[in-house]
């Protein structure tokens, strides 16, 4: 069977693999050369007779996340990165669609990670679409002439492409939900509460959305920053001339900056999404209280142990409450909350718990109860299975959700945190929260109660279950800054 697929810009060939017809590198947008690289996306250049779509395109320009891994991506490589990748079991059929949104901190990942191969979801009844989108300082640096959010607006631009052109690959596009981890979820949620997708998607899941978004303040000065090192004007025109790698070392060096004078920074990460009052107006959660996004259902959720993905290598003495609340601007009073809440505490858990709290558990939360007071359909989870790697020491952290979303348990976001051999737990798990988020995307419904006054919640675990307002504590603690 030859697979092509007629789009908007040309017709594609995929291949067929584990009963999946798999299609790589569809362009969304034109390539990123010269100004384009500052500039709101393009429509994609069309093209003459078959192009193949069996191959990842290059990843979008970043620094390496992970400091001795292999690179992303090397200089010089093809700027035609703007691309998408789809996953469907029929190509005749008329079946719900999930588009992913990596996460990465806002300064690196890519769709063709391993991790998120669609070969799973796809087999169980949906259409996926991975996609790439610019980070860093090309996705979300201040330019002068140049809008805010870049990346979000490739996101955007990736959500057009499916409304138009999805059904050819067997998807529905009055069916599409839009899903993301870490700062994924932090695009979904951004989306969610703002006015510019209406129309392109029906529902989000947000996995662990961030707490940092940025202020056009703080955006402004990291740029300055950044254009500093680079010796280039603030505009598109001049910044198109800079090489990536350039950019990407002049980052790297204003990064290493920020951390070293930490008390002069609001954000903990330099990159992020802004309010620019037209993709965003506000902070998203309380975007989503004021019933921005209100016709759009909701999943946002949380693991329990997030942090230990960034404490469990730190030495016991850095691990000190008191100096993090002091990082975080909370009153002091706010360690007596926490020991009364959490009997018997170690220090060393207490400042994980406290650093998961405002990481991603109270953003993530805050969404769904944002949401829900708006008057829309909201639902909230924990995903709380801890993984038995390290003798338990990274608990539920961050990411450990993924595998499980792909059902995928060897890749690069598995390596760290699971042990050699895959947990037993593992499939029965997996399919679970697969077959919930397959049910959402399909409904709207994903197995377990609506987030409301009694603030019920998906725990996700073996067995999964529903509790009424599982991290209370936490909760009223932090309170004052939903």
């Amino acid at each position: 069977m030859d697979l092509v697929v007629a789009t908007r810009s040309g017709a594609v060939r995929g291949v067929s693999a584990d009963d999946v017809n798999v299609f790589k590198g569809i362009p969304y947008a034109a390539p990123l050369d010269g100004a384009r690289r500052f500039q709101a996306p393009a429509a994609p250049e069309p093209w003459e007779g078959v192009r193949e779509a069996t191959a990842f395109s290059a990843s979008v320009p970043q620094t390496t996340l992970v400091p001795g891994a292999p690179p992303v991506w090397t200089p010089g490589a093809d700027t035609d990165c703007l691309s998408l990748n789809v996953w469907s079991p029929d190509l005749g059929a008329r079946l719900p669609v999930m588009v992913w949104i990596h996460g990465g901190v806002y300064i690196g990942g890519t769709s063709d990670s391993p991790a998120f191969d669609g070969t799973r979801l796809a087999k169980d009844g949906v259409v996926v679409v991975t996609v790439n989108y610019r980070v860093g300082y090309e996705g979300f640096g201040w330019v002068a002439d140049a809008p805010a959010n870049r990346g979000i607006l490739d996101q955007l631009a990736a959500l057009r492409w499916v409304q138009d052109n999805i059904a050819g690959f067997g998807g529905d596009p009055d069916n599409v939900t839009i899903f993301g981890e870490s700062s994924g979820a932090s695009s979904v949620v951004t989306l969610v509460a703002g006015s510019a997708k209406q129309g392109l998607f029906r529902r989000g899941i947000a996995q662990s959305v961030g707490s940092v978004f940025c202020g056009a303040e703080e955006n402004r000065k990291l740029g300055e920053l950044i254009l500093g090192r680079v010796g280039a004007q603030p505009t598109a025109e001049a910044l198109g001339a800079v090489p990536s790698e350039a950019i990407h070392a002049a980052q790297l060096a204003v990064m290493a900056e920020q951390n070293q004078n930490r008390a002069d920074w609001t954000n903990s990460t330099p990159f992020a999404a802004v309010p620019d009052g037209e993709l965003l107006d506000d902070l998203p959660w309380v975007q989503l209280r004021a019933g921005g996004g209100r016709g759009i259902e909701l999943i946002s959720g949380y693991n329990t142990d997030e942090a230990r993905m960034f404490t469990a290598d730190m030495p016991a003495a850095a691990k000190d409450p008191a100096l993090l609340a002091r990082g975080l601007r909370l009153a002091p009073s706010v360690l007596d909350e926490y020991r009364a809440g959490y009997p018997g505490i170690t220090d060393a858990d207490l400042f994980s718990l406290m650093l998961s709290d405002q990481l991603f558990r109270m953003p993530s939360l805050w969404c769904a109860e944002g949401h829900a007071r708006a008057g829309a359909r909201s639902y909230l989870y924990e995903f709380a299975w801890p993984s038995p790697a390290r003798d338990g020491a990274f608990g539920a952290c961050h990411s450990l959700d993924v595998p499980f979303t792909f059902g995928v348990d060897r890749s690069d976001v598995t390596a760290p945190v699971f042990p050699d051999e895959t947990p037993e737990d593992f499939e029965v798990l997996s399919a679970e929260l697969r077959a919930s988020w397959i049910s959402f995307a399909t409904t709207g419904d994903p197995g377990w109660p609506e987030y409301g006054d009694d603030r019920r919640t998906r725990i996700w675990n073996v067995p999964p279950s529903v509790v009424a307002d599982p991290v209370e504590v936490s909760r009223e603690i932090w309170q004052h800054r939903f």
